[in-house]
């Protein structure tokens, strides 16, 4: 479903992404874990197309992406839970909910995605006429990944978030969490991958275990 072949971003002469290549399958929970600065949210943000890359290529769905700009990658199915959620302080919940579907026409069908997200997450319909900016954190965030869910995407790419969803591009600095919900996971260090295998594999490696679960 997403294949990315050497991707590189660079901020100026800063290389913060780095020759970077990751598959996701369909149906696939796959995890980015690494540290700050490992270059786990560029990469994200060049597959949204919040940046342009520098080098490399992101094909998503067989089409490739990589000039794309994100209204037209979120409207073939990719969407961006962004880290630091990026709400809208002073919309409501579901005004909040209902941007993330200002690409869809289908009434009905933005209807049944509203009904299933705040299913998923019933502490948003008990908040769905409250300011997003005066939610708690562990709110906002699941706002964040509400509103994601409300473009209908064919996979969804989260940004340290607090859930597992399916199928998924998970990054995330909790290398635990992580290596628990994905069932694939490419270790990102200084804008490279220096690992990569099964979530299980990973959880075993000596560099893993000593870098990011303290062991």
């Amino acid at each position: 479903m997403l294949e990315l072949t050497d991707l590189s971003v660079h901020y100026g002469n800063v290389a913060a992404v780095d020759s970077v290549s990751v598959t996701v399958a369909e149906g696939e929970i796959v995890a980015i874990i690494g540290s700050n600065g490992a270059g786990k949210t560029s990469t994200l943000r060049a597959l949204s197309g919040l940046v342009k890359p520098s080098g490399g290529r992101v094909m998503f769905r067989g089409t490739d992406i990589s000039r794309w700009r994100p209204h037209r990658i979120v409207a073939l199915g990719l969407s961006h839970a962004p880290e630091g959620r990026r709400l809208f302080p002073q919309m409501t919940v579901l005004e909040n909910l209902r941007m993330g579907a200002y690409r869809r026409r289908d009434r009905d069908g933005v209807a049944r995605t509203l009904g299933e997200v705040l299913e998923r997450f019933p502490r948003l319909a008990e908040r769905r006429h409250q300011l997003a900016g005066t939610l708690s954190g562990g709110e906002q965030q699941m706002l964040t990944i509400g509103r994601a869910l409300m473009s209908g995407p064919a996979m969804l790419i989260l940004d340290e978030p607090s859930f597992g969803l399916a199928p998924v591009l998970l990054v995330e600095q909790n290398a635990r969490m992580a290596l628990a919900v994905a069932g694939r996971a490419y270790v990102m260090e200084t804008g490279r991958i220096v690992l990569s295998g099964s979530a299980a594999m990973l959880r075993e490696s000596p560099h893993v275990k000593a870098a990011y679960l303290g062991g």
